[in-house]
């Protein structure tokens, strides 16, 4: 690509030889000169790293924020949802790979130029109370993702990234002041799975989801839940004890139903027995919110007060029926729901 399609990256320093360091993600690429990062959207221009889909925006919806999902971020409420191509992960049942993994399948880097404000202005004129970075891995795409939650920040809308969570420290913490929500997808919970079935490792992921706990950013966890691959008892008692334990017995964690996409076809779609299985087995770790995805119509969809059990939020699918809260907390006995204008 010429120069004047490309933007300058951020997060790398210069190396010997006119290679360079890309530290943006915990690959933490050396590419040299002429060369592409492992995401394939990042590039070594004569010694100079450069985004190459920064003008490359391939998705735009009004999504409801639930459907991202975060159901503890102002519910109800809908968010302008944006994508570039491409991801640090190779996740071989990937539910968005036409566009996730355009780069490395097709070699190609779709989409139109949608600068920040343009992203800006698309939102606030669809009555949206935030932008999501979403579809794909926002991580690479960062550039855009920094450049446009800084305007948005200053135009009164909130951002939220839906990640895998394969991002580094240094990069969470250049964009903390305008991050306000993250939902991470904890994939599974052996190094096994993250090697064999995403292309990346467990511990990179489990570092980034420890300091977003500790951090301002309101964070949700989702598990796709594959038969066979990630459905053990054990492996579902790790993840929520994980959550339970060193994030917060206040993180909800989403288990969604898989379906066959992409390239792993080997297991069947998930029974509703295995994810009402992992709904009980995160509510016996401790945690307060656990949600069934891709469950349409099940008591699973809708927020019920930890103390009390009651109703306080009744979704069907992305869709809030009733919001039976009152200041953010539980309409029949005062307990606080914890969350982001609950």
């Amino acid at each position: 690509m010429a120069r004047q399609d490309v933007q300058p990256a951020m997060h790398w320093e210069k190396l010997e030889e006119s290679r360079v360091h890309c530290y943006l993600c915990p690959w933490h690429c050396r590419i040299e000169p002429g060369d592409l990062g492992r995401c394939r959207v990042r590039q070594n221009i004569d010694g100079e790293l450069f985004s190459l889909n920064y003008h490359h925006v391939i998705a735009t919806n009004v999504d409801p924020i639930e459907k991202k999902p975060l159901f503890h971020f102002m519910p109800g409420s809908m968010s302008f949802s944006i994508a570039c191509p491409g991801c640090n992960l190779q996740c071989d049942f990937c539910q968005n790979w036409q566009i996730s993994q355009m780069p490395r399948d097709k070699g190609r880097i779709d989409g139109q130029p949608a600068g920040p404000q343009t992203i800006v202005a698309y939102a606030d004129r669809a009555g949206c109370r935030s932008i999501s970075y979403t579809y794909t891995e926002p991580t690479i795409y960062y550039e855009l993702a920094y450049d446009t939650s800084r305007i948005a920040h200053d135009e009164g809308l909130k951002n939220c990234f839906v990640s895998n969570g394969y991002i580094t420290v240094k990069a969470l913490e250049a964009i903390e002041p305008w991050l306000d929500a993250i939902n991470v997808d904890l994939k599974g919970f052996t190094e096994k799975f993250y090697r064999d079935r995403c292309g990346g490792h467990l511990k990179p992921v489990l570092e980034s989801l420890r300091w977003l706990a500790r951090s301002r950013i309101w964070l949700e966890v989702t598990t796709l839940v594959i038969p066979g691959q990630n459905d053990s008892d054990q492996e579902l008692r790790d993840i929520a004890g994980f959550i339970a334990g060193e994030l917060g017995p206040q993180v909800p964690w989403h288990v969604s139903r898989y379906r066959p996409e992409y390239q792993y076809d080997q297991s069947p779609p998930t029974p509703m027995e295995t994810i009402e299985n992992a709904i009980a087995i995160g509510k016996d770790a401790g945690l307060r919110y656990v949600y069934g995805g891709n469950t349409l119509g099940h008591a699973s969809e809708s927020t019920y007060c930890p103390n009390c059990g009651e109703k306080v939020i009744d979704r069907i699918g992305f869709s809030v029926r009733q919001k039976r809260t009152r200041d953010g907390q539980c309409h029949a006995c005062g307990t606080a729901i914890d969350g982001v204008e609950m």
